[in-house]
């Protein structure tokens, strides 16, 4: 990689109900709202980390495909209680 390089990054969707390690990235990578573009050094570390929020920020250069479902999100167990009262 040639020295002062930089990789432009957006975020594109929010990182609201994501796992505490991809929420982690995304505060790593220096995002802190929505639409932020940031301009990140050309390494492999950020493109590891880019490569892991994929499915949230779009870079330069490359295609951003929104995901279909929201794999990210934690899963909770649905409310019993509704289902006990026969609705």
């Amino acid at each position: 990689m040639a020295e002062g390089k930089t990789i432009k990054a957006t975020l594109v969707k929010s990182a609201i109900g994501a796992n505490p390690s991809v929420r982690a990235t995304v505060q790593s990578l220096g995002f802190r709202r929505m639409n932020q573009t940031r301009e990140l050094p050309d390494n492999e570390a950020v493109r590891g980390m880019l490569k892991t929020v994929d499915f949230l920020v779009a870079v330069e250069g490359q295609e951003y495909v929104r995901p279909k479902r929201s794999k990210y999100k934690i899963w909770r167990a649905r409310s019993k209680k509704k289902h006990q009262r026969g609705h």
